[in-house]
């Protein structure tokens, strides 16, 4: 776990995605003026060179964000995503990516709060230098997963818990659906944005289903579910397919939000002529 790093993946299809419906969460409860909590588990560095050899290795972003940044027919959470990176960049073409903690910024308000986590050092040094000091927010180099405990709940019973770990090491993927469940009996109203891989595993085929009964069980209101497949499988199952979030407890706005924002997604960043969408809601949101 401690060898992950994201920066190869900055920008991708995943990420656009991911970041799409997260900016619109944080959208949604900015309409009200009550604060917000906004842990991150996974928090990564906050923002990462696209230029570096990292991120030039494989150029994941090309497929991804950097398809969406010339577009004049960009949907307009798509557009709020595109206008953050631009601000990111000072304008300046595409050198740099945004990571959730970066974009929870951009959102965050003199009475809202980030609590941001991440084990691997060196990434950790990045976002403490970056965000470290800012007013309402925590950088601590721990795990987040343990974190809920301390985080939740909150005192204006607005939260939003990002759940996104590489999920390289298999017990991840029991971890996030203890961590959806450990939030849920904490805060059952807490807006639980989890990413997950679309892989040839078994593991990550039966978690959507997992979190789908338990957001069942212990959300007030009940769960979203976003997919996008852009890749075609790949012999002996390896490389990403796609990925989706899964929302429990989703603004009541965002399943009417994201109906034409993911089969443009899907046209736009496509690798193959299957490429696809899907969004599911519970009978409650």
């Amino acid at each position: 776990m401690l060898a992950y790093r994201h920066a190869f993946h900055a920008g991708n299809h995943a990420d656009v995605l991911k970041h799409v419906v997260l900016l619109a969460v944080l959208d949604y409860l900015n309409s009200k003026p009550a604060g917000w909590r906004c842990i991150d588990t996974h928090a990564g560095a906050g923002g990462y060179s696209l230029e570096g050899h990292y991120a030039q290795k494989k150029a994941e972003y090309a497929d991804g964000i950097a398809r969406l940044m010339d577009r004049d027919d960009l949907p307009e959470p798509v557009a709020a995503l595109v206008a953050q990176v631009r601000a990111f960049n000072d304008g300046k073409g595409l050198k740099q990516y945004p990571g959730s903690p970066a974009l929870a910024r951009s959102r965050q308000r003199a009475q809202d709060q980030l609590r941001l986590y991440e084990l691997h050092p060196t990434e950790h040094k990045i976002l403490a230098s970056y965000l470290g000091t800012e007013p309402g927010v925590e950088v601590r180099m721990s795990d987040g997963f343990g974190a809920i405990k301390g985080q939740l709940p909150h005192a204006t019973r607005r939260a939003v818990l990002l759940i996104d770990p590489p999920y390289e090491l298999k017990t991840d993927y029991a971890r996030t659906l203890a961590a959806v469940r450990e939030a849920l009996v904490r805060m059952p109203e807490t807006i639980v944005v989890v990413w997950l891989p679309q892989l040839q595993l078994i593991e990550a085929a039966q978690l959507p289903q997992r979190l789908k009964a338990a957001a069942e069980a212990g959300a007030r209101k009940g769960w979203v579910h976003a997919r996008l497949t852009v890749a075609p499988p790949v012999e002996r199952g390896f490389g990403l397919l796609g990925s989706s979030v899964f929302i429990a407890n989703p603004p009541h706005t965002l399943f009417a939000t994201l109906q034409p924002v993911l089969p443009w997604l899907a046209q736009v960043l496509a690798q193959f002529d299957g490429a696809r969408s899907a969004l599911e809601k519970s009978s409650g949101s």
